[in-house]
């Protein structure tokens, strides 16, 4: 029962991060108030301003965590040694499109915010540093040395592989609307583009 009550986080910080990780997914940072979050947290407006000083200091550690969280994923496969790149192909999609069915805000919250302060991203999380190190960027050199892929450049590669696998969640209100589809059908949809993304991306890979 103790671990139970653990997963809850009913600690009085880890329910205003909680409540703050809802409000700011659902409203983004400029329409969220303090109030909002105490509200959505059960707690006082006082209590919240105890624990966080401010709005901005509170969204940055959301932010953050949800960004490191996003990104992780992929870092664990890019750096995984025992799997091929068309494993990793697999690994990735099935990873991310498991994550977003569950978090399907997270996309879209990135994206927006990512406009508003383009350099918190790379100031924060040094991506590009991580790639160039990355099991997935030797095994990309040695496909394209090998004529596996046609054009050299990784970014191309990353972009089509999480484009391809993100975008229909940002696009969600869009493809359900347009199609009739209810939650259950868009998770079929997207179970089914697990199988036929790889497919696809190899084709990139050999066309270039």
């Amino acid at each position: 029962m103790k671990s139970d009550t653990k997963k809850l986080d009913l600690t009085t910080e880890g329910k205003i991060k909680d409540a703050a990780r809802i409000v700011f997914y659902r409203k983004g940072f400029a329409a969220t108030r303090t109030r909002d979050i105490a509200e959505e947290a059960g707690i006082n407006l006082a209590l919240l301003n105890y624990y966080f000083r401010s709005k901005a200091k509170l969204f940055e550690i959301i932010m953050l965590e949800t960004m490191a969280g996003f990104f992780q994923n992929l870092m664990i496969v890019l750096n995984n040694e025992k799997t091929t790149l068309e494993e990793k192909v697999e690994d990735v999609v099935s990873r991310y499109i498991d994550l977003l069915t569950k978090e399907p805000e997270i996309p879209t919250f990135i994206i927006s915010e990512i406009r508003n302060n383009p350099n918190l991203l790379l100031q924060k999380i040094p991506l590009k540093e991580i790639i160039k190190t990355s099991v997935f960027l030797k095994q990309h050199q040695e496909a394209v040395q090998r004529g596996n892929i046609v054009n050299p450049n990784p970014l191309h590669f990353l972009i089509n592989m999480l484009g391809l696998t993100v975008f229909p969640f940002i696009a969600k209100p869009m493809i359900m609307g347009g199609n009739e589809l209810n939650d259950k059908e868009f998770e079929t949809f997207m179970a089914e583009r697990k199988k036929l993304i790889p497919i696809w991306i190899k084709a990139f890979m050999a066309a270039g």
